[in-house]
């Protein structure tokens, strides 16, 4: 098999790209880590992985599948941030799906697999991100060592979008505790979209991580 692991920025899950491009490889893959899509090579497959900019029609034709993953109960739940906004409603029990990357509305193709990555409640953005990104890798191989007796199914439901979430999603507000908004706290990046709350016209940033066990 041919195919290519499409990261087109750097995203957090690049070691996860990584890790699938060397087991690919492992597998006797004609595999490589695509980190544009000028790099995609024609061949079988395409994994785009944490990826966001718009795939162009060309680029799709060059390989047989596409596929993304997406956590979410499809086709509830499509489009930005979707573990984010998971677990702000209070879920611990996300969908995942690997699916085709479909022309058109965003992640509305065919359904390979579904898998749920099960969370505590306490999991902080590293820590879920891990969840994440080793259950992404994981539809992935089941995909490759099934294929190509894998067989897809049509999404069925009704439809709902999550929208794009920015920096300024990560305000506290003063007047509420720490418990009320601790899954705002789970879902901060300490680096790239810190907590922060403003506070008698100042603004602070207010980082979070677990205590190191003694």
């Amino acid at each position: 098999m041919i195919i290519s692991i499409v990261v087109d920025n750097d995203s957090w899950i690049l070691p996860y790209a990584e890790t699938l491009l060397e087991w690919s490889i492992k597998q006797g893959f004609d595999a490589l880590l695509a980190r544009s899509h000028a790099d995609i090579q024609k061949g079988d497959c395409a994994f785009f992985l944490g990826c966001i900019k718009i795939v162009a029609p060309d680029v799709l034709d060059l390989n047989t599948h596409n596929l993304v993953v997406h956590e979410s109960e499809l086709p509830a739940g499509r489009g930005f941030a979707p573990m984010t906004w998971q677990i702000l409603e209070g879920k611990n029990i996300i969908p995942v799906c690997l699916l085709e990357a479909a022309e058109g509305e965003v992640d509305s193709g065919d359904i390979f697999l579904q898998e749920t990555i099960d969370l505590e409640g306490h999991e902080l953005c590293q820590e879920w991100r891990d969840k994440q990104g080793k259950k992404t890798i994981a539809l992935c191989q089941q995909f490759l060592e099934e294929y190509p007796h894998i067989r897809a199914q049509k999404q069925e439901g009704i439809a709902s979008n999550y929208s794009r979430r920015y920096p300024e999603h990560s305000a506290l507000d003063v007047d509420k505790t720490i418990a009320e908004q601790f899954d705002l706290l789970r879902v901060v990046d300490n680096e790239r979209y810190p907590a922060f709350f403003t506070y008698k016209e100042h603004r602070y940033i207010l980082k979070i991580e677990k205590a190191t066990d003694e």
